[in-house]
């Protein structure tokens, strides 16, 4: 499969999963604010927040801090 065939299918994956999302929002709305869904955001950004940190050596903690806190609030349900 060349590059310009894997750039199509891409295409149409993200359309069908654009018209499911679409399809089904009060689903996707419900599953986002989940106990599962908050459990895997956490450690998922806490993850990603400690690299951060790690690799500006902690200089911009404060901000990533931040911005994961802003990120959690909009995932799961705490």
């Amino acid at each position: 499969m060349g590059i310009e065939e894997l750039g199509k299918k891409a295409t149409e994956v993200a359309g069908k999963v654009g018209e499911f999302a679409k399809d089904n929002a009060d689903k996707v709305s419900e599953a986002l604010k989940s106990e599962q869904a908050e459990s895997i955001s956490d450690k998922i950004l806490d993850g990603a927040a400690d690299l951060a940190n790690k690799v500006t050596g902690g200089s911009h903690a404060d901000k990533i801090s931040e911005v994961r806190d802003n990120l959690d609030g909009k995932i799961g349900n705490e």
